[in-house]
């Protein structure tokens, strides 16, 4: 009785109701001047977490940027040619120049040291100060290079077609305005050269920019579409914008909401006003149920009582079992996915307050006329639509045993699927296999050690316990152990240090490319190199009471796999060398492992949570176990098969697919809540000599229907992802779009199969 009295003083009152609406939303948007935007993955993680204070103290302690470019210049004849090298040293000076670039580390030709040694003394000099332009000075340039293992693979090629230039950012820095700078000053060079610009910083900067340009254009794109295709199913301008209306509004609260709370707009929530606009769309069955009940009765107030008391509570469960779904991402640790799941269960919730204020109210003012003469073709003997939706419906109700023999057939494929399912992320692979970050990114990971940078931190509980030979050997031993991994192109370390040291003040005899013999000696080298080097060639390698070393890890992918690899490998070789030493990972490609992990772990946990609490909910609504465990079975079977599909075609199981794993819960259990609850109504209203299938034929038809015209908007709305630049929105709009239809065909066909099969026990004593 309360919601028809709610309804019944929306439809007295429709311009109040219409006022405080749009006020509300205006309210909500004095808060958007106020949104700030981060994409930086860090911020993914509370500040105390364990890795993120982790991250912190491998930085200070070695020295380290938390942001490093790569900018790969390749040449085919070779990049030691004087032209080639003048543009080098013109770019780095450039380069050195931008704001935000930590100028003092950039590493290139002509900022990074070279160890040599010159009438039995230590040289440490910048590789290259002046472009040689004669062949001597190009020999000895290529020598070198040649030389030294430090730069094989990290500052050129093997075979000398490729050089790198790595620019550390400093703190806060956007990668990818720094990018766009390296651009226009690489594009001011002419000649043969090519040129490839990567790196996490310019990946992740690169998709918040683009993200958020997609957040501003797609929103209205599928705003327009479905206003489109509402139009072309109800033909009344004037509808299509009553359908739009709390999609409007709820967008503009959420996010008001979101930001006005002080929270940043991150990758998640950028997607939350087209999730929020497909959700929406439920709010169809209250305009597809007064077509009909105005067709019947000719009344425009009873209609809308009348379609409300039907329709109202599949309505208040199928928006709390969505709320549901988003909530249990609030479970999370990753705080953008707790604000994520926060504003869309607000804004579903918030929905359904409309669904029971503002359409009814908007439904007042359309005119008679008008509705009278579109609602003309809702008549179930009629229709051509509602005829295809009974002869579906009777496909599981006259062969129910085949439906289900076919279901399970299916359902095993699905399962077998489901045990192929690689779970890993990429951030480089959110963008398209031809766009420029991809590219870049194979192009420099193909000629070099890789993009992708970790660390393994080696600790001892003695000072100087890392200037000792066994340390070095140690350290020497894991390298040549991570190096054996197909991803890892490059490691280096305090060692590689230390042996090119000992061999060029030993003449460059063979002999002496080792680790020396004592400790002394070793703490000789290393106060000699302090004395010349840059104070962070040393201080990026060891710390300074010489208990801890740092490993560099290069790896020439962004997979979250590589770097479980590298941990596994650190792991077998710190058990098989026992010595007092400790390992432990680091760096951005272990950050994102890390972080990558946690939201996977979140989902899960959120996943299981929801399809709890979704059975709770489906219980409470039909009063009845059975029936939830009927309206359950679409949903398992819908995210049982599409999640197969992802199994067979390959797919990662990465962040987008796991986030999409609690919406399916709410949305494929909804048309279930909506087939069930009428069927239900249909059959307590029947006459005695309607048969089953007749009951079957006529839920499948007519609240089918608004079913079926839910499935178009909701698709609709989401198809316009599928013409995105990066690969999560194009992934989400094909998921999204396949569960619709998918849980629409399991609820029209496999559900009256069920019905039929287990009449006798469902409807016992009904």
């Amino acid at each position: 009785m309360r919601k028809r009295s709610l309804v019944a003083l929306s439809i007295d009152y429709p311009k109040t109701v219409v006022f405080f609406s749009v006020l509300l939303a205006l309210l909500f948007l004095t808060q958007f001047p106020k949104m700030t935007t981060d994409t930086n993955p860090k911020n993914m993680l509370p500040a105390t977490s364990a890795v993120r204070v982790g991250n912190d103290g491998v930085e200070k302690t070695f020295g380290l940027y938390e942001d490093m470019i790569v900018l790969g210049v390749s040449h085919d004849q070779g990049v030691i040619n004087p032209a080639t090298l003048a543009k080098l040293k013109r770019i780095t000076e450039a380069i050195l120049q931008i704001r935000g670039v930590a100028a003092r580390d950039v590493a290139s030709f002509t900022t990074v040291d070279n160890v040599t040694a010159e009438e039995g003394s230590l040289r440490v000099a910048p590789l290259m100060t002046e472009v040689p332009e004669d062949e001597p000075g190009l020999t000895k340039l290529r020598q070198a290079l040649a030389e030294n293992p430090l730069f094989i693979n990290r500052i050129i090629s093997q075979d000398g077609k490729t050089t790198a230039i790595y620019i550390p950012l400093e703190k806060g820095a956007n990668g990818k305005v720094i990018a766009d700078h390296i651009r226009e000053i690489v594009s001011g060079e002419t000649g043969a050269e090519r040129y490839a610009i990567a790196g996490d910083p310019v990946a992740r900067d690169t998709f918040g920019a683009e993200m958020f340009k997609l957040m501003g254009l797609f929103a209205p794109i599928a705003g327009m579409i479905m206003f489109g295709v509402a139009f072309f199913m109800f033909r009344s301008l004037f509808l299509s914008m009553a359908i739009m209306a709390p999609a409007m509004v709820i967008i503009i609260c959420s996010m008001g909401l979101i930001i006005g709370m002080g929270y940043p707009v991150h990758i998640m929530s950028s997607m939350s006003p087209v999730f929020l606009m497909a959700i929406a769309t439920d709010s169809i069955h209250i305009f597809n149920e007064f077509y009909f009940r105005f067709h019947e009765k000719g009344d425009r107030k009873a209609a809308i009582l009348d379609t409300m008391q039907a329709v109202g509570k599949p309505i208040i469960y199928t928006d709390i079992t969505t709320a549901a779904g988003f909530a249990s991402l609030m479970l999370a640790n990753i705080i953008p996915v707790k604000v994520f799941g926060f504003g869309v269960a607000f804004g579903t919730m918030l929905l359904l307050l409309l669904s029971f204020t503002l359409v009814p109210a908007l439904l007042t003012f359309i005119r008679l006329d008008k509705v009278k003469l579109i609602t003309a073709n809702e008549d179930l003997h009629t229709s051509k639509t509602a005829g295809f939706l009974m002869n579906l419906s009777r496909i599981g109700s006259y062969r129910p045993r085949a439906t289900l023999v076919v279901g399970g057939i299916l359902l095993l494929v699905a399962v077998l699927g489901v045990s192929r399912i690689h779970v890993n992320n990429n951030l480089v692979e959110w963008f398209k296999a031809g766009s420029e970050v991809r590219t870049a990114d194979r192009v420099i990971n193909q000629a070099l050690g890789g993009t992708s940078l970790a660390y393994v931190v080696a600790g001892a509980k003695e000072d100087d316990f890392m200037k000792s030979p066994e340390a070095m050997r140690y350290l020497e031993g894991l390298q040549r152990h991570l190096e054996a991994l197909p991803m890892v192109g490059k490691t280096f370390s305090v060692v590689d240090y230390v042996k090119r040291i000992n061999l060029v003040l030993h003449d460059n005899d063979p002999k002496f490319d080792a680790v020396p013999e004592t400790r002394e000696m070793i703490g000789q080298y290393l106060f000699l190199f302090a004395m010349s080097a840059k104070p962070s060639d040393l201080d990026n390698v060891v710390d300074y009471p010489f208990r801890q070393a740092n490993i560099w890890v290069q790896m020439k992918t962004w997979d979250a796999q590589a770097m479980r690899q590298v941990i596994a490998t650190m792991n077998e070789y710190a058990k098989a060398n026992p010595l007092p030493i400790e390992l432990k990972p680091a760096g951005i490609a272990y950050f994102n492992l890390v972080w990558n992990n946690e939201v996977l772990g979140d989902m899960v946990k959120g996943f299981l949570a929801a399809l709890l609490m979704v059975f709770v909910i489906l219980i409470v609504n039909f009063r009845s176990v059975k029936w939830a465990l009927i309206s359950y079975v679409p949903l398992l079977f819908t995210i049982l098969l599409l999640y197969g599909v992802i199994g067979f075609a390959g797919k990662d199981f990465d962040m987008p697919i796991s986030v999409l794993s609690c919406l399916s819960l709410g949305m494929a259990v909804d048309f279930a809540i909506h087939f069930v609850g009428r069927f239900r109504l249909r059959r307590a209203e029947a006459t005695d000599d309607e048969s089953l299938a007749d009951s079957l034929a006529w839920t499948a038809a007519r609240p089918g229907k608004g079913i079926m015209r839910n499935v178009l908007l909701f698709a609709a709305a989401f198809s316009v992802m599928l013409f995105a630049p990066l690969t999560p929105y194009i992934t989400v709009g094909a998921f999204i779009v396949s569960m619709m239809f998918l849980s629409a065909i399991m609820t029209i066909i496999y559900l009256p199969a069920l019905i039929t099969l287990m009449q006798g026990w469902l409807l016992k004593g009904e």
